[in-house]
């Protein structure tokens, strides 16, 4: 019977280099698997106009960009469906307004990667047309009122709470009907099923395809007061960290100034404001008195 003359050290020598090389292959394997992986987004619809370009597939294209992994997006009907979509690990990522946002990290179940810290101006006004008899907040009183979603901020909370400062309580001073979005809103309005329709300024200064009327057809009634916070990126909270680096430093580079045409809707809400990373809970709790006035608790998606 023969016998290896390798030393025993030698064999453990050999053992260990092809360890490492594994363990260095299986690495390298994982990271290319990361790297292909899609960062997928969950949204609601912005933008029906085939003409126009949409701006959540320019938000896609500026993330495939300055993070190299693809991403992918899924439209889903409102502001909740998002939260709930992130918070059930089913996407990584969505960007939300103030008060969703609030709701979201409140449950202690969904993170914010991200922050853009409110200015000082107005952030709701609720639109009639031009021939309507509605000069003031208060006479709407009596009236039908709609608004575009019941997560909304800038198309429900803040309207809500403009309302409550001018002495005019949902259910009791005014209908109030929900139109599944801000475009719905306008249509209900243009239709004349309502008498006011409340919605984003912005959107009112972004003008068509996001808003409808044109000058001489509409009018402003109202302005609601500012927000601390304008809104976040949210993120599920099983997100692996080297995405989530990633993104933290690809985000403040998607939504800058040079994009912001191309962001449309979504940058004019966010670019030009101060960004706050891994933002504490504690500054979405400026929300709750507001909510409280449109009858949500933020604890209601605990």
């Amino acid at each position: 019977m023969r016998y290896s003359t390798v030393p025993a050290l030698g064999i453990l020598t050999v053992l260990a280099l092809t360890g490492c090389q594994a363990a260095t292959s299986q690495e390298a394997s994982q990271e290319a698997t990361t790297q292909e992986q899609p960062i997928t987004i969950a949204t609601i619809p912005l933008g029906d106009d085939p003409t126009k370009a949409n701006p959540i597939d320019a938000f896609a294209d500026l993330v495939e960009k300055e993070t190299g992994r693809p991403v992918e997006v899924t439209d889903v009907p409102d502001y909740l469906s998002v939260v709930e979509a992130i918070r059930a690990d089913h996407v990584d990522i969505g960007i939300m307004s103030g008060f969703p946002s609030a709701l979201a990290v409140n449950t202690g179940e969904v993170d914010s990667l991200m922050a853009w810290a409110g200015d000082d101006e107005p952030v709701s006004t609720c639109v009639v047309l031009n021939d309507s008899p509605v000069k003031t907040l208060e006479d709407l009183r009596g009236k039908t009122v709609a608004f575009a979603d019941q997560a909304s901020s800038s198309g429900y909370f803040m309207p809500v709470y403009m309302l409550h400062e001018a002495g005019l309580e949902q259910g009791t001073d005014y209908e109030a009907i929900f139109a599944g979005g801000h475009a719905g809103s306008f249509a209900a309005l243009e239709q004349g099923q309502v008498d006011a329709a409340c919605t984003a300024i912005m959107l009112t200064e972004l003008g068509a395809p996001m808003f409808p009327f044109v000058d001489g057809e509409w009018r402003g009634v109202g302005e609601s007061p500012a927000m601390d916070v304008a809104g976040s990126v949210l993120a599920r909270q099983t997100l692996d960290d080297e995405t989530r680096a990633l993104l933290q430093e690809a985000l403040p580079k998607v939504f800058s100034e040079e994009n912001a045409e191309e962001l449309g809707a979504l940058g004019e809400g966010f670019v030009g404001l101060e960004e706050v990373m891994d933002p504490d809970p504690s500054i979405f709790k400026g929300f709750a008195e507001i909510a409280e006035v449109a009858g949500v608790q933020l604890e209601d998606l605990g």
